[in-house]
């Protein structure tokens, strides 16, 4: 692929620390104990978390990265289990430390001293958090779990908070912060004359009326189940993030890395496949669902992934009304079109891009604004034009029109061709941008009546046609002006 590679963010900001551990021992709600985040999804159903979930802990004025990962079985060949392995032992190539977690409630069994055996060969700082003993009096209980063979053992609470901070004392006194505070002694404030100097130095920045600049993006990939999100991150990212595999659902929890492209940070979002609350059986698939909206949310961009050997379904229609009503910008990412083009196994002739186009258009009427994209994630054809159309549909999105301008957009509006019915018709006396992201104007008339749907479509494509904002949902709001004598 040639073009500006991203970088990913975050892998050397200070020490790592992992969560590792059997299935359904506690991991993900220590994970979300210690990060003061639900960002693990929790449940009684084992195997929950599957890919690596990352998080910030502080603890006595130092950070560290903790990683939550899935359970891990030694020796279990199936194919999600074997991928959460292979997960899990990024992780731990990467961590400073490790705690191990098991269930203080159950007997000790063969697959937590095989795991132990294999944590122990790592040569690194190695600490046994044993769950779920809940009060003191069954601290004595834990010591059982010591013919584990990991002397530094803590009983916990990770639901109640037991002992919490006696495992973070000690993992926290093993982690490199050396670096860390050496730079920040290093550190000496200049002096006020110098501070001075440094200024007159800098350019002034001034906040405009144009694009406001913002730290970070955050893309959401949302669809369907199995059309290719995590092969779309894996790719986006250059790592291999999210577990991939055949099997639809396979990512539950939401996988975030954050990227550097073309000088902006890019935080991309693996969330979980989207289907109806009467497809979902699992109570796991039900929360990843819930998990998945409030990601897409919390996102300033989503990446609507269609699989292009299906066509558009009702389903994916659905799953753009989300972002649609929720404000979000969104970009249509068709994948999997080597597989109907080049790589066309069943004799039929290569899909036609613009007919395959219109057809998605016809489906997706209230996406208009949305730039389409076909790419093969697998194959990595394309991936820069998304990632160019994250960028630059975030910035229309946070574009503002100044009052100025949209007088002067007003009158050169022809309002007569809006085709409205008369019970609906309105004077327009100014109008002005009232937010963004996304773009809201507010209208001051004459009347206080709804806007009819083709009053509205006709001023949305007038705006898009003077004004641009690709991508996103444009908002309008009506205000009428008082009547005179009515504020006495």
């Amino acid at each position: 692929m040639h073009f500006p590679e991203p970088s990913v963010q975050g892998s050397s900001k200070g020490p790592v620390f992992a969560i590792v551990g059997r299935p359904n021992v506690g991991k993900s709600t220590l994970f979300n104990r210690l990060t003061g985040s639900r960002r693990s999804i929790v449940g009684d159903e084992p195997g929950i978390t599957r890919d690596r979930i990352y998080g910030e802990v502080r603890w006595n004025g130092h950070t560290a990265r903790l990683v939550d990962t899935g359970g891990i079985v030694p020796d279990d060949e199936a194919l999600i289990p074997s991928e959460i392995f292979r997960q899990a032992r990024v992780a731990l190539e990467e961590a400073n430390a490790i705690v191990m977690v098991v269930d203080g409630r159950t007997e000790l069994a063969a697959p937590d001293i095989d795991l132990a055996r294999l944590l122990l060969k790592t040569g690194k700082p190695l600490f046994l958090a044993v769950n779920k003993i809940d009060t003191v009096a069954l601290d004595a209980t834990a010591e059982n779990f010591r013919r584990i063979g990991i002397h530094n053992l803590v009983p916990i609470s990770a639901e109640h908070g037991h002992n919490i901070g006696d495992l973070l004392d000690e993992v926290f006194a093993v982690l490199p912060f050396g670096n860390e505070e050496a730079e920040e002694e290093d550190t000496e404030p200049e002096e006020p004359a110098q501070e001075e100097e440094a200024a007159a130095e800098k350019p002034a920045v001034h906040r405009t009326h144009g694009e406001f600049e913002q730290h970070e993006t955050r893309v959401a990939i949302i669809g369907r189940p199995n059309v290719g999100k995590s092969t779309l991150l894996n790719t986006l990212t250059g790592t291999t993030r999210a577990i991939v595999s055949p099997i639809a659902g396979t990512t539950r929890d939401a996988v975030d890395e954050v990227i550097e492209y073309q000088g902006r940070h890019l935080r991309i979002v693996d969330t979980a496949g989207i289907r109806r609350k009467g497809k979902t059986n699992l109570m796991a698939e039900k929360l990843s669902v819930v998990m998945a909206r409030r990601h897409l949310e919390a996102s300033d961009v989503a990446l609507l992934v269609i699989d292009a050997t299906e066509g558009v379904t009702a389903s994916d229609a659905t799953i753009g009304g989300y972002a649609h009503e929720s404000g979000r910008s969104v970009v249509i990412v068709v994948n999997k079109w080597d597989l109907v083009t080049t790589g066309r196994t069943d004799g039929k002739p290569p899909a036609d891009r613009e007919i395959f186009e219109e057809q998605l258009r016809h489906s997706l009427k209230y996406l208009d604004y949305a730039p389409v994209i076909f790419i093969s994630a697998t194959e990595g054809r394309n991936i820069h034009r998304v990632l160019d159309a994250v960028v630059r549909v975030a910035a229309e999105r946070r574009k503002r029109v100044t009052t100025g301008q949209m007088n002067r957009f007003l009158e050169r509006v022809d309002f007569q061709r809006a085709g409205v019915p008369l019970a609906k018709k309105m004077r327009i006396f100014y109008m002005t941008q009232a937010a963004v992201a996304p773009p809201t104007f507010v209208l001051f008339t004459n009347r206080q009546v709804k806007l009819h749907f083709s009053f509205e479509r006709f001023l949305e494509n007038q705006v898009r046609e003077a004004f641009g904002f690709e991508g996103s949902p444009i908002w309008f709001k009506v205000r009428a002006r008082e009547k005179q004598g009515s504020a006495k």
